[in-house]
């Protein structure tokens, strides 16, 4: 018998919900908030208000696009956390009574594990494009900056991780003093394919082992941008694809110098990227380049699995589902960063 998982995705400001059929995916509906564009980042209240509007219709729709029936489904797989409270509440409360209005399990899904696992998400019976194992995962998020060593789904290492901001959250803040918008990810990215990577030279951090800190940058660079307006006002708008592409450039050799020391360390040559900021092309670029010169093999996932999505909590949720590795009605969302 055919085994239907449906995911349930509402960490932060996206609502979204995916149909996998044994382990391949058939449908993939994701709601997101633009209210948030207006306050320069994510609004808890707002974004769990939207949550509550928009996760019925969202499931309806990756029912109705699976071409199946909610009684049809085999379990129900939701992400429990990190993420905003808020935003949590409102997936796993749904998902709790759905599975117990249709008498079918209940899965937990961590987020970042994820994230991870969208590599293993597959588009047809043949697709066969998952990493090898053990391989060594880049997450880079808006919130999170880890290099993790993947043993099996559900055995996961954390080697390093940021003590501080994140690599997203640093691009997010400087787009922001720039006066470019929200989110700065995309802005930065289409800008700096118009500047010059080598414009500018921001201060990088020296921190020992695997782990990562984009605090130093983020303040150096907001430093040098004060004293630049400072002697022209307009200093942004002339030279904002200089800027952006400085920046990424020093965030992308920050992010592959402590992965190019993972794989030394490890020994490990499969080498995957995922999470948000995996959609940014110059990082995309470092990985082929790094494939090229060090002959790692890289996993890059497509731009639909970058962004928080449901495919990503339902492949987790059907690995689960085939050890029985469900939970109770009463588990509780956190917040917490864990892996």
């Amino acid at each position: 018998m055919a085994v239907y998982i449906l995911g349930i995705e509402s960490s932060c400001d996206d609502t979204s919900a995916a149909v996998i059929r044994d382990g391949v995916l058939l449908s993939n509906v994701t709601a997101s908030q633009q209210v948030h564009r207006d306050y320069g980042g994510v609004v808890p209240e707002l974004a769990s208000r939207a949550h509550q509007q928009n996760v019925v219709p969202v499931v309806h729709q990756a029912l109705q696009r699976a071409g199946i029936s909610a009684d049809q489904l085999s379990a129900v797989a939701f992400t429990r956390g990190p993420g905003l409270m808020g935003s949590l509440l409102v997936g796993v409360n749904f998902a709790k009574g759905f599975a117990r209005a249709l008498g079918i399990p209940l899965i937990d899904v961590n987020h970042l594990q994820g994230h991870v696992m969208a590599h293993f998400i597959r588009e047809s019976d043949d697709d066969h494009s998952a990493p090898s194992l053990p391989f060594l995962c880049l997450l880079v998020s808006g919130g999170n900056s880890q290099i993790v060593r993947v043993d099996a789904y559900n055995k996961m290492q954390i080697l390093g991780q940021t003590i501080d901001d994140a690599a997203g959250e640093a691009i997010d803040k400087c787009s922001k003093v720039m006066g470019l918008g929200y989110p700065g990810g995309p802005i930065i990215d289409r800008l700096a394919r118009q500047g010059n990577p080598h414009a500018y030279v921001f201060a990088q951090p020296h921190i020992p082992g695997l782990d990562y800190s984009f605090s130093g940058l983020k303040t150096s660079f907001l430093y040098s941008l004060r004293d630049w307006v400072q002697q022209d006002p307009l200093f942004v708008e002339h030279h904002k694809a200089d800027l952006a592409a400085s920046l990424e450039f020093t965030i992308v050799d920050i992010l592959m110098r402590k992965l190019r020391r993972a794989v030394r360390e490890t020994g490990i040559n499969e080498v995957a990227v995922a999470g948000g900021v995996s959609a940014n092309t110059g990082l995309r670029e470092a990985f082929y380049d790094h494939q090229k010169r060090y002959k790692w093999k890289v996993y890059i996932p497509r731009f639909s699995y970058t962004t928080d999505n449901a495919a990503m909590i339902a492949i987790t949720g059907y690995y689960k589902y085939l050890d029985r590795d469900f939970c109770s009605i009463d588990v509780p969302a956190y917040s917490k960063v864990v892996l």
